[in-house]
C-alpha cells in the first residue's frame, strides 16, 4: 500500500499511516492532511511539529497528555483541553495528528484517551 506525493510512492499501511517517518516533510502532511479533509492552521501545525520533535528526541509518539501540556505552555490554557484537541483533528489525536505528523499507527489509541 502506499500514497503518491508529488511523484514520489510512498509506502503506507492499510489506513494510510507512513511505514517509515523518515519518509516525512511537510509538504507529506499537507497532502495527508488535505486527504483527510484538514485544513492546516496554525494550531494544527504545532501540534504536529511537536509530534515530530518529539519522536526525533524519544523515538516514541507523545501520549495525548503530554501534546496538552504543550499545547497549554505554547497557546494557553485554554487550549489544553481534549476538546480544543478534538476540535483541531475530530477524528482523534492518534487517528489524525500522528498519522499528519507521519508516525507508524500507534500500537494502543490510547493516546486519545
Amino acid at each position: 500500500m502506499g500514497i503518491r506525493i508529488n511523484g514520489t510512492m510512498l509506502e503506507t499501511d492499510e489506513e494510510g499511516f507512513l511505514l517509515d517517518p523518515s519518509d516525512w516533510d511537510e509538504g507529506v502532511a499537507k497532502a495527508i492532511a488535505d486527504e483527510l479533509g484538514i485544513d492546516m492552521q496554525d494550531a494544527h501545525w504545532h501540534v504536529v511539529r511537536f509530534v515530530r520533535d518529539y519522536f526525533e528526541r524519544r523515538q516514541s509518539v507523545p501520549e495525548a497528555r503530554t501534546v496538552l501540556k504543550a499545547l497549554g505552555e505554547a497557546l494557553g490554557k485554554e487550549h489544553a483541553t481534549r476538546r480544543y484537541l478534538y476540535s483541531l483533528f475530530p477524528y482523534g489525536y492518534g487517528q489524525q495528528a500522528c498519522k499528519i505528523a507521519g508516525m507508524r499507527k500507534p500500537k494502543k489509541l490510547m493516546l486519545d484517551i
